[in-house]
């Protein structure tokens, strides 16, 4: 495990994962904003471990860290051919079970296994999990460009969780939209949810936007709804952890309260994600909605914020419908309305 000082930050580039040959580095998430500290990971239950208790998070980051986890038990067995496909299939089967809301998670597996089946050796499953690295980052250097689209000029932003390259290994999608938009001039303030039970707009985006040199204003998530309504608000852009083939989009808990708010009060509502966030298969009825630990509720920082004994539902995440979403962003443009067609154009089936 390794500390710096959170002064550093300034002139270091923050990147939340790095694939080191036979480790996985990553960002303790759980310990920011208070240490920036880069923790190790050399098992597979260490990833899980990581996933689970979200020292890693963020649907595309989660799913980057799941493709190189199996590179990570695949160069520790050393085994080939079909010892190793029952290895990796075993070893998809744990960091399944981790989160099962985001579906870039699965994605990124499968896209691991699928190469992996022609040449099932180590350095072909370390060079299929490095593909997906890659291709975060380039796809969040594309979107950040298309979705500078969407800003008038001297606009009030409203984010809800975190969405920077906390998220997804660098830039992010809907916060990279946001950096991106107050470097080119066009985004006067940007407004950001404490994001309750973790706290991530707090804790992750806050800092992230910060060590960007951009001040943000931070609010309590009840009250962003108000603020749409009382005309603070020009734009509402988020990500995203599953969108399906009719536009309806899964995202973290307080997502649909503020699409609804934007939609009431003619406000434009934006999500940003990469196409490996598309699920093409599934229908509203199969998606299985996480809920979490009830403590995450009752207690935060080691404080006790509520009745030890009162009973919680934690849910997750939420569902917000297609007809509240102006546009999603993408690596390759900004999708409008019907979403099925417009999916379908740009996401192979």
């Amino acid at each position: 495990m390794y500390f710096y000082p959170i002064a550093i930050i300034i002139i270091m580039y923050l990147r939340s994962v790095e694939w080191l040959s036979d480790k996985i580095r990553i960002i303790d998430q759980n310990l920011l904003p208070n240490k920036l500290v880069y923790k190790d990971l050399t098992s597979l239950e260490e990833v899980a471990d990581a996933i689970k208790s979200m020292k890693v998070r963020g649907a595309p980051l989660i799913g980057v860290v799941a493709a190189l986890g199996l590179a990570l038990v695949a160069k520790r067995s050393r085994s080939k051919g079909k010892e190793l496909l029952k290895i990796l299939y075993d070893a998809y089967k744990l960091l399944a079970s981790t989160r099962p809301t985001a579906v870039n998670l699965f994605n990124a597996m499968d896209k691991v296994l699928e190469e992996t089946k022609k040449n099932p050796s180590p350095d072909m499953v370390e060079l299929a999990a490095k593909r997906i690295l890659d291709s975060e980052v380039y796809n969040n250097k594309k979107i950040s460009e298309y979705g500078i689209k969407i800003f008038d000029g001297n606009d009030s932003v409203l984010t809800h969780c975190n969405t920077g390259s906390l998220a997804a290994v660098e830039i992010g999608t809907a916060l990279g939209v946001v950096i991106e938009g107050v470097k080119k001039g066009l985004v006067d303030k940007v407004y950001i949810t404490e994001t309750r039970p973790k706290l991530q707009g707090a804790r992750l985006t806050a800092f992230e936007l910060l060590y960007a040199d951009i001040k943000p204003i931070l609010i309590v998530d009840s009250a962003a709804p108000f603020l749409i309504k009382k005309g603070l608000i020009d734009v509402v852009i988020v990500g995203a952890d599953r969108i399906l083939r009719d536009g309806t989009v899964y995202n973290k808990i307080g997502t649909y309260s503020l699409a609804l708010s934007a939609y009431m009060n003619g406000v434009d509502f934006y999500v940003a994600a990469p196409t490996t966030t598309f699920d093409l298969e599934s229908s509203r009825d199969e998606i299985e909605i996480e809920v979490r630990d009830g403590n995450e509720i009752i207690r935060f920082g080691g404080c006790e914020v509520a009745p030890s004994d009162v009973d919680t539902f934690n849910i997750a995440f939420d569902e917000t419908p297609p007809e509240y979403v102006t546009g999603i962003i993408t690596e390759k443009g900004i999708l409008s309305p019907p979403y099925e067609e417009s999916i379908l154009s740009v996401v192979e089936v």
